[in-house]
């Protein structure tokens, strides 16, 4: 999968990782691909809830120990 841009979120918490998605969305173009990592454990949730209210599509999420790895492609 072709990822545009990464943001690196880890070690923030609700909302932040949220606000700093929205920001680099945002500066991307329409059906550009954005990879997040994440540490927060409620950032499972607030990424679905957010794709959902947003439109942007969700395409991966995964988990290991330590972080969470979204996917998402702007609409």
């Amino acid at each position: 999968m072709h990822i545009d841009k990464e943001l690196d979120v880890r070690g923030l918490v609700c909302p932040l990782p949220i606000l700093r998605t929205k920001r680099a969305l945002a500066e991307m173009a329409r059906g550009q691909v954005l990879k997040i990592v994440a540490t927060d454990p409620g950032a499972v949730i607030d990424f679905k809830v957010f794709a959902e209210q947003t439109g942007n599509e969700l395409l991966t999420m995964s988990e290991t120990s330590e972080e969470f790895v979204f996917v998402l492609k702007k609409r």
